[in-house]
């Protein structure tokens, strides 16, 4: 793709890099076949092809509109596209880009921006959520079905972590809404790994991964998230610990990310790439380890084999281009894998 990018951004590290971005699409359309917002809309606008044509208008110095807005914050960032593509073109790199472009020069309704905060504010905030969460799930049984609905039951509470302690040492990522929507999560990654003779550690000053601000466009308070979870997890880390562990692969993708996010603040920079390489997800942890879980779980006799659905989810098979592992990993330990229709999507 020819690009000619305005003097605001040409010669700015975000704008060489949108170039690049740029010129390597073809105009092709394959990603329209696994978007799926085009999908369900067939609005040329609301696929990879049409946003990457709004957001090369405004960076060659276009004015952006609510309409470009509207199109590009429908995209789910799912990054379906960016597995499909043949030219390898780095979409969700080029969409937060054109996302705090557009930003900066449409401005949002109070109303919106009031919504936009206040997720910025609970959503990264583990004891703000978790009380807000407790209250509506006490006012659950009287809220009407739509909003019902949105308010996740209870679930069960986690069981111990394990006691142990082992040389080989790991870090996990507690992460903001996991500890109240799915504490089992993290415990039970613990005693998996902990019968790999791992011991899992949380970090106490660790928290949100960033992911929620940098999507929302608060690209500099993205930034102290990641800047304090790196502060967080360093002395482990010169300690020995081996990996950051994911559990969660939405958040798995930003932390993947924190080396090209970073790579612009001298004193984090290096520090964000080596975490960056450090950062995995659980699956991959166990898979490296499955014939000591094999030996940990003994064989398993015909009649206990466990018939499991499993879709991953966008985050795991295109963010972080783990297509196909765990269900390689889950079978390999002898489950039997039901087919899920349209697994890709």
């Amino acid at each position: 793709m020819q690009t000619n990018l305005a003097d605001f951004i040409r010669d700015t590290p975000q704008g060489r890099e949108a170039d690049d971005i740029l010129r390597k699409c073809v105009h092709c359309g394959f990603c329209a076949a696994t978007c799926p917002t085009y999908q369900l809309l067939g609005d040329e606008l609301d696929g990879p092809r049409g946003r990457i044509y709004l957001m090369k208008q405004v960076l060659e110095g276009a004015p952006a509109t609510a309409k470009t807005r509207l199109h590009l914050d429908r995209c789910l960032t799912c990054r379906a596209c960016e597995t499909t593509c043949p030219s390898g073109v780095q979409y969700g790199r080029l969409l937060e880009i054109g996302r705090h472009i557009v930003e900066e020069q449409v401005s949002r309704g109070s109303f919106e921006s009031l919504q936009r905060k206040a997720l910025r504010a609970i959503i990264p905030n583990p004891v703000l959520f978790k009380l807000l969460l407790r209250l509506g799930r006490l006012a659950r049984p009287l809220l009407p079905a739509a909003l019902k609905r949105k308010v996740p039951p209870a679930t069960s509470a986690a069981k111990p972590w394990p006691r142990s302690r082992h040389a080989r040492t790991m870090l996990v990522l507690e992460g903001c809404v996991q500890p109240s929507l799915s504490p089992a999560t993290n415990a039970a990654a613990a005693r998996v790994l902990d019968r790999l003779g791992i011991t899992l550690i949380r970090a106490a000053d660790a928290g949100c991964c960033g992911a929620v601000s940098l999507h929302l466009s608060a690209q500099d308070e993205a930034l102290g998230y990641m800047r304090r979870n790196i502060d967080a997890w360093w002395p482990y880390i010169e300690q020995g610990a081996e990996a950051v562990v994911m559990t969660a692969s939405g958040c798995g993708v930003t932390v993947k990310d924190y080396g090209y996010l970073l790579a612009h603040d001298p004193a984090y920079a290096g520090k964000a790439q080596h975490i960056s390489s450090l950062t995995k997800d659980v699956c991959e942890i166990i898979t490296a380890e499955k014939d000591k879980l094999r030996e940990a779980r003994g064989e398993k006799r015909e009649a206990e084999t466990c018939r499991v659905a499993f879709h991953a989810p966008c985050s795991l098979q295109h963010g972080l281009k783990m297509k196909g592992q765990v269900e390689a990993l889950l079978t390999d330990l002898g489950f039997d894998l039901v087919p899920v229709a349209d697994s890709h999507l």
